[in-house]
């Protein structure tokens, strides 16, 4: 029986490799200012997001995970991935949509099952290794990301900053439980001055004229880690330095996990009863779904055109690695990594430079050639290495001291504004502003639209969906919210083409991995089917009219 080309096993990881072999060295050749500039900058927006996730994780999990468990994760893997990685682009740390996840588990486990949790979750992360394995075999990017559209994806990502901006509230109901009220007062204004500043320096770009150019790419890709600095100091100043403070749970002494029942990274996995191990393959499951999807779409979102990468993506080998730390992740105790959204394509952006390239022009019968600009991304692994290796050393104690200084007004803060950069580039947030704008403003449809009220109800539809979500992630049926993100796909090629028009589909939707939409990809089928039709028609009336003569004859 002949196997399709698509599920033919292996095939995808052959590829990913010869890639591998062939582009390697040259990986490690470009070495320079902003390449060091972009390592500097990964850093803080990857290490201050995930130290905003441990104290929530450290709460959360029972003390099981927090600051040095998730410094340790993101740095190990982040090392692992910038050097055998085929994609060197993508960033990896600890994910909200997974801290969430794990929250959840926790609880079950402890209020439920009645069982630990460390030799449980380390299961389920096992589990999770060997499927993404299966995975890369089965050539799965093919046959799954290829049908995902921005439907799905921008519920995704407004569910993300929903999460963070839950995380701000409940960060400050800690501070009010654990605070007197002038303190919790003073984390409230940490909170939103750590946010505002933030915000008004990502803004310095629009400052023209004021400051040098660089001052200004100086203050919007360092923005979040001088806010952090300015609200860290500030509650040592004058009479603030009295009130009491709430700070990141550090371990400061000798590297040790934080739980203070745990002497080193090593979980017993195997002490844990027979039926819960195999029952630890429904949540590897999800895991599984959750970071094949996230990693996928950080891979994709990060080598898009805008970037001008020459250089293949790895979307079966990658798979492979992600399942080997993320098994890794579960026998050191340590949360698992995966890649992260805004951080991936943002790392691409602060690799993005100018180079003269020659093009030729027709005019008329003569071919013209001129020098023109175009923007490109460094295609290396410095910048993945020196950003992972500086945040791995973050786990030795005199270091994470330092990180104990942070308040925890000032994560609330920073989740905060993470939230905000978040919804401020995702489509739903435009168009539900649409929704608040009368008619006579909104912009002009194409003509194959005659209302805005198809493009409304997909809004509406959306935030529904992601309202829904969330509400699941609040419940003990959390940890399988990320089936419901996935079940979006075929409700939307399936059941939502029943009842929206095809040009409102067409006007708001779009493959989220690949050019084109689902209803252009239909008429092009259509189209040749029926060039198809109209050639095999034109043949048997040939056949008809010789067979005609012959018959004459």
């Amino acid at each position: 029986m002949h196997i399709p080309a698509i599920l033919s096993p292996f095939r995808l990881l052959r590829q990913d490799l010869r890639n591998l072999r062939y582009h390697y060295v040259s990986d490690w050749t470009i070495f320079n200012q902003l390449v060091v500039a972009s390592a500097i900058y990964v850093f803080f927006t990857n290490l201050l997001p995930g130290i905003t996730f441990a104290n929530d994780l450290y709460v959360l999990t029972g003390k099981s995970w927090g600051t040095v468990e998730v410094v340790f994760s993101t740095g190990l893997c982040g090392v692992i991935f910038s050097l055998f990685s085929i994609q060197p682009l993508t960033i990896l740390g600890v994910t909200g949509p997974f801290s969430v996840l794990a929250e959840n588990i926790y609880t079950l486990c402890v209020t439920s099952f009645n069982i630990p949790f460390l030799p449980f979750i380390a299961w389920s992360l096992i589990h999770a290794g060997w499927m993404h394995y299966i995975l890369a075999i089965t050539n799965a990017h093919d046959w799954t990301m290829r049908y995902v559209t921005t439907f799905s994806t921008e519920i995704f990502s407004l569910l993300n900053s929903v999460i963070y901006f839950h995380k701000t509230v409940q960060e400050l109901q800690r501070a009010h439980a654990a605070l007197s009220f002038a303190a919790f007062l003073y984390a409230i204004i940490g909170a939103l001055g750590t946010t505002l500043v933030a915000i008004f320096l990502s803004s310095a770009e629009s400052w023209k004229p004021l400051f040098h150019r660089y001052i200004r790419m100086g203050l919007v890709e360092y923005a979040a880690a001088i806010s952090i600095i300015i609200f860290i100091g500030m509650p040592h100043v004058g009479e603030l330095a009295l009130l009491d403070k709430e700070t990141l749970q550090v371990s400061d002494h000798v590297f040790r996990p934080s739980d203070p029942d745990r002497s080193v990274f090593f979980v017993h996995f195997w002490h844990l009863p027979v039926a819960f191990i195999f029952a630890a393959i429904i949540p590897g499951l999800i895991i599984t779904v959750l970071f094949f999807f996230d990693h996928e779409v950080s891979s994709i979102i990060c080598t898009i055109d805008r970037y001008g990468t020459k250089k293949p993506g790895g979307f079966a080998w990658d798979i492979v690695l992600l399942g080997t730390t993320t098994a890794l992740c579960g026998i050191l105790g340590i949360p698992p990594a995966n890649g992260l959204l805004p951080q991936a394509p943002l790392h691409s952006e602060s690799l993005l430079h100018t180079e003269q390239e020659e093009i030729t022009i027709a005019i008329g019968d003569e071919e013209k050639t001129e020098m023109r600009p175009v923007r490109y991304v460094y295609e290396q692994r410095w910048s993945s290495f020196l950003h992972a290796g500086a945040i791995l050393v973050f786990i030795s104690p005199p270091l994470q001291h330092v990180l104990g200084w942070t308040p925890t007004s000032v994560l609330a803060g920073l989740f905060m504004f993470m939230g905000e950069q978040s919804l401020a580039v995702n489509p739903i947030l435009y168009r539900f502003f649409y929704l608040l704008t009368p008619p006579s403003e909104l912009p002009k449809l194409p003509k194959t639209l005659k209302s805005y009220w198809g493009v409304h109800a997909y809004t509406i539809t959306q935030i529904i969906v992601t309202v829904i979500i969330f509400i699941v992630t609040l419940t003990k049926g959390a940890p399988a919210f990320p089936v419901i993100i996935i079940a979006c796909v075929p409700v939307r090629l399936l059941v939502m083409n029943r009842i929206w028009h095809r040009e409102t589909l067409r006007y708001v939707d779009a493959w989220a991995c690949r050019d084109g939409t689902p209803e252009g990809d239909e008429d092009n089928e259509n189209s040749t089917t029926n060039q198809e039709q109209a050639a095999a028609n034109t043949e048997m009336n040939d056949l008809q009219a010789t067979s005609t003569k012959t018959q004459e004859v």
